[in-house]
């Protein structure tokens, strides 16, 4: 069965959301929109979408960051009785006109991860950029691997039963470590993984929440306790890649 829906995490996005939802919408998928302790303003435009038919809300007390506010949703997702959720952010970066080709492959590839890797435009920060190429060396050091072509594109579809063991079962980052922090740990269980390219510019309502010290710290953290993790399991890691 191949029952999938859209997750996205809202926090203070109240400009962009809608177009959000309603280009989630007329793809057909059913829509369940996080919101991570936004203002009251971002708020009720999150009531009101949360009138549409197919639109759950849910909301968390305390802001719990990006990665907090994804799992939640995914979470949500399996009890809602989908199958499958495609992870959206809510301002409006991502090219939203490839949902259909997002949820075809993984319609034709139920088992694996359905990743974006980003084509960008003209308006994405240098320094973002740049950052981006140094994350990809230490994904591909610590997965032992070129496999993940880009691990913090947050736009993908995950089959909710191994992502939501694997979530229960392993410390994830909750904020912007997330995304490369959970496409590593899926890699290290053999999970497939499928790559499509995808357009992205930054961002459609012009904020965003990426704090440049102190999420750099928060990525440089994960990334080093990946690389150890990733010595405790080399041996393992090396067996099934000569394996397969």
């Amino acid at each position: 069965m191949h029952k999938p829906c859209a997750v996205i995490p809202v926090y203070n996005h109240e400009t962009a959301i809608t177009t959000v939802v309603e280009a989630v919408l007329r793809s057909g998928l059913p829509c369940i929109l996080v919101d991570d302790a936004s203002a009251p303003s971002c708020a009720t435009v999150l009531n009101h979408l949360a009138l549409r038919e197919q639109v759950f809300l849910i909301r968390l007390a305390a802001n719990q960051g990006k990665g907090g506010a994804v799992m939640t949703g995914l979470r949500e997702a399996s009890r809602l009785g989908f199958t499958h959720a495609l992870q959206v952010d809510a301002d409006g970066q991502h090219d939203l006109l490839d949902i259909d080709i997002f949820i075809e492959q993984s319609r034709a590839h139920p088992e694996a991860v359905i990743c974006g890797y980003p084509q960008y435009d003209a308006s994405v920060p240098k320094g973002r950029l740049y950052a981006r190429y140094l994350t990809h060396v230490m994904v591909w050091i610590n997965t032992l691997s070129l496999q993940i072509r880009d691990s913090m594109c947050g736009f993908r579809v995950y089959p909710l039963p191994p992502t939501l063991a694997l979530i229960d079962s392993a410390k994830i980052g909750k904020r912007m470590d997330f995304d490369s922090d959970i496409l590593v740990r899926l890699a290290w269980r053999n999970q497939p993984m499928r790559w499509l390219p995808t357009r992205v510019h930054y961002p459609l309502d012009g904020v965003s929440h990426f704090r440049l010290f102190h999420d750099n710290v928060l990525i440089s953290s994960m990334h080093t306790r990946l690389f150890f993790g990733m010595l405790l399991r080399a041996p393992l890691i090396l067996w099934q890649r000569w394996r397969t």
